[in-house]
């Protein structure tokens, strides 16, 4: 098997590359949802997770991106991003099957230990793919398609995760109502589906072409993060998605926690709400591609955090005082705007860090970017699993009283308790993060309100063009049959 890089790539090489990339995407994605989200939240609290523990497997994917120092050592020893990808990724799926086999060899408080500790060996093995992966996509995807391809790729894999994740919550839901101790069993059934589909992914792995790397022969690891540090845009940026990181993980991780345990949702209601957040998602993300390809990601950015941060602000009235006939709607307001805002969100932070990172220094760049943010994406979590319990008995309330002579009325503004407290701490911290946006630079950068109003001109035309369709429709036959009738 051949993995050495490459000098130059041919055209039909890159192409062929990109495919696979897609494919190799796919496979990731299916191991993503066969082990993470709402599914692992359920099995942990099957197993007796308490707040703390949640919020300590919430981190853990990002916590692992703290060590990204072995995955910088193997670049600059091998120089080989590919034969890096495809061992790390192979170590990476092994601990997967020895999760599958705990509930069959341990205690419930034992397994719940195990699977803390495999899952951190897992994502530290997918750390040092990821590093060398993104590197290598850096140098594979032409820099004018940045926007148009990974929006594609985006939506591939949202369709595969909607897909899976519903049949795998319906699969759930049938088996906790008739065989409620057989849920276990389909737990370790998933993870070791996971393990087999992520060894197929290696094969894409293997088949993706690698141009050589730019890399300085020479230099000490103190000066490999001085250098991103020293960019003053770049740290700039890095400030924001810092800041954006921690407030919106203050919340995230416990959207299943609060809609299994709060509003007692089934996973199939659960999984639902995820598709319509990845639906929405899906029907949005190629046009923020175009559009941040045409505009700037800045500007899809100031659009879209305003939208996340009024979602995070919505949920405390789903269960003000208690859960009410308007509480299933607003979750679906809530995950609507989610998945509108997400789809935004995520692919221009990837196209920022990629647009301000030098070609020569993509590891360099990329790497202090990832191991910054996980430090405050992994500690905010943590952070809320330690508060968790405190917060759980405490309320607060903001009401209006009117008082006359036919009684007292009561008006209620908003109410926190338990969870509440996190999500509007989340969404303030988020507002604030989004000042530090604006001290970011970026090559073409459009006003939000000249994006905004090019959009609305192009939905009027739209619209313009379908009601003189239609209307056409409905008058020619109408023109035709009093023809006739003359």
């Amino acid at each position: 098997m051949r993995l050495t890089p490459s000098e130059k790539l041919t055209e039909s090489e890159v192409k062929s590359g990109m495919n696979f990339v897609i494919k190799e995407g796919l496979t990731t994605e299916a191991v993503t949802t066969l082990t993470g989200g709402a599914f692992l939240v359920a099995m942990a609290l099957k197993l007796g997770a308490s707040n703390f523990q949640i919020g300590l497997l919430a981190s853990i994917p990002t916590l692992s991106n703290i060590f990204q120092l072995l995955a910088i050592f193997c670049l600059q020893r091998f120089r080989n991003r590919r034969y890096i990808s495809v061992i790390s990724a192979f170590f990476a799926r092994v601990p997967l099957i020895f999760v599958a086999a705990l509930p069959f060899l341990f205690t419930a408080g034992t397994s719940l230990t195990l699977l803390i500790s495999f899952l951190f060996v897992h994502f530290f093995f997918s750390t040092v793919t990821n590093l060398s992966w993104t590197s290598w996509m850096k140098d594979l995807i032409p820099e004018d398609k940045l926007g148009s391809y990974f929006s594609h790729r985006s939506r591939l894999i949202q369709i595969i995760s909607v897909i899976l994740s519903f049949s795998l919550a319906l699969v759930l839901d049938y088996v906790k109502e008739a065989h409620p101790n057989a849920e276990m069993m389909v737990y370790s059934i998933m993870f070791f589906s996971a393990s087999l589909i992520g060894f197929a992914g290696i094969y894409f792995f293997t088949k993706t072409p690698e141009p050589k790397m730019e890399l300085s022969e020479d230099i000490s690891m103190l000066k490999f993060f001085k250098k991103p540090l020293r960019d003053k845009n770049f740290k700039k940026f890095l400030l924001f998605n810092s800041f954006w990181a921690f407030a919106t993980n203050l919340a995230i991780p416990f959207y299943s926690v609060y809609l299994i345990t709060v509003l007692d949702v089934s996973l199939s209601y659960i999984i639902g709400l995820n598709i319509l957040s990845q639906f929405s998602s899906i029907m949005l993300i190629r046009h923020w591609g175009k559009l941040s390809d045409k505009y700037s990601n800045k500007t899809i950015l100031s659009f879209c955090g305003p939208l996340y941060i009024i979602s995070m602000l919505i949920w405390p009235y789903t269960t003000m005082p208690d859960s009410h006939v308007f509480t299933f709607p607003l979750l679906i307001i809530i995950f609507i705007l989610m998945g509108i805002a997400n789809a935004g969100i995520n692919l221009s932070l990837a196209n920022i860090g990629y647009k301000l990172t030098p070609k020569s220094e993509t590891v360099t760049y990329f790497s202090t970017r990832t191991m910054v943010t996980a430090f405050f994406t992994a500690s905010a979590p943590i952070i809320a699993g330690f508060f968790a319990d405190f917060f759980a008995v405490q309320e607060l309330n903001w009401e209006i009283q009117w008082k006359g002579s036919e009684g007292d009325f009561m008006i209620p503004l908003i109410k926190l308790e338990n969870w509440d407290f996190f999500f509007f701490m989340g969404a303030c911290l988020a507002a604030f993060s989004l000042r530090k946006l604006n001290q970011v630079s970026e090559s073409g950068e459009v006003h939000k309100h000249v994006m905004v109003s090019e959009v609305k001109l192009a939905i009027q035309k739209k619209t313009r063009q379908k009601a003189v369709a239609i209307s056409n429709k409905i008058y020619k036959p109408a023109s035709f049959a009093k023809r006739r009738a003359i």
